[in-house]
């Protein structure tokens, strides 16, 4: 028996969520919580389905009305199956490299392989002619690339973000960084693919460094994301990645991005 999806947004309105009920229902008669229940009646058993709900901190009243009808509709029938889901929403980036108002789960993003936005964060300094880039090391319990080494500061663009906005945040939340938003440099826009098991992460890559002086000991980590930060030239880091076996998700593009930034 294949699984009803169903994605409630807690940023949409009373429309929108009636009308994703009814596109998975295959119903377009719903409209509110009673013609609901009669489709949900009127599908019937057995059936099994997963509503997936934004992790936003914001009340929904009609998300709420939603969930009594499919809770009631389990409760009458042990052959209906429910599971309600929260997860972190990402809107999904159109053919133009546009974010558009679509919106799907995370963990769904990740399986299907849909493009979505994310954020690369580059903390650079120049030293004794070299370029210097800060990379962070993964935390253990990270789902992708765990233990390897990477950009200083990375995120996903949750639903109803930015990419500058989003930036900004996972700076301050990654590496306890305060900082104004005209400190992040814009350098370019890249398509990054990572594949192993049920995963596929399918990223468009807003890539920006900074050039604030910052000292690696004022830094206060986020030990679920990063275990541990360091100094890295980057002809040198190029030449331990090409020679040595240094566990990494470094991306040679964004590196050239960067000297070409600078230089």
């Amino acid at each position: 028996m294949e699984d009803v999806e169903i994605f409630l947004s807690r940023l949409a309105p009373e429309d929108k969520l009636y009308a994703e009920t009814a596109k998975k229902l295959g119903n377009d008669g719903i409209t509110d919580r009673f013609t609901l229940a009669g489709a949900v009646a009127e599908k019937g058993a057995p059936a099994s389905y997963k509503v997936y709900i934004s992790d936003e901190d914001i009340q929904n009243d009609t998300i709420d009305d939603i969930k009594a009808v499919f809770t009631e509709a389990a409760e009458e029938n042990d052959d209906i199956r429910v599971e309600f889901i929260s997860d972190e929403f990402l809107n999904l980036i159109d053919d133009k490299a546009r974010i558009t108002a679509e919106s799907k789960p995370r963990t769904l993003v990740h399986r299907d392989g849909d493009l979505h936005p994310t954020v690369h964060i580059w903390m650079i300094k120049r030293r004794d002619g070299g370029i210097f880039v800060l990379l962070q090391k993964r935390a253990h319990e990270k789902d992708i690339n765990p233990d390897c080494y990477d950009v200083s500061a990375a995120g996903h663009v949750s639903q109803g973000e930015e990419f500058r906005h989003t930036a900004l945040k996972e700076v301050r939340e990654e590496l306890g960084l305060d900082m104004d938003r005209s400190k992040l440099e814009f350098i370019g826009l890249k398509r990054a693919e990572y594949t192993k098991g049920d995963i596929h992460d399918n990223e468009l890559v807003a890539v920006y460094i900074c050039r604030e002086k910052i000292n690696i000991e004022d830094l206060v980590l986020q030990s679920s994301e990063v275990s541990e930060v360091c100094w890295a030239e980057i002809d040198e880091l190029l030449c331990v990645m090409k020679y040595e076996d240094i566990p990494n998700c470094i991306s040679l593009e964004e590196l050239d991005m960067i000297k070409k930034a600078v230089f």
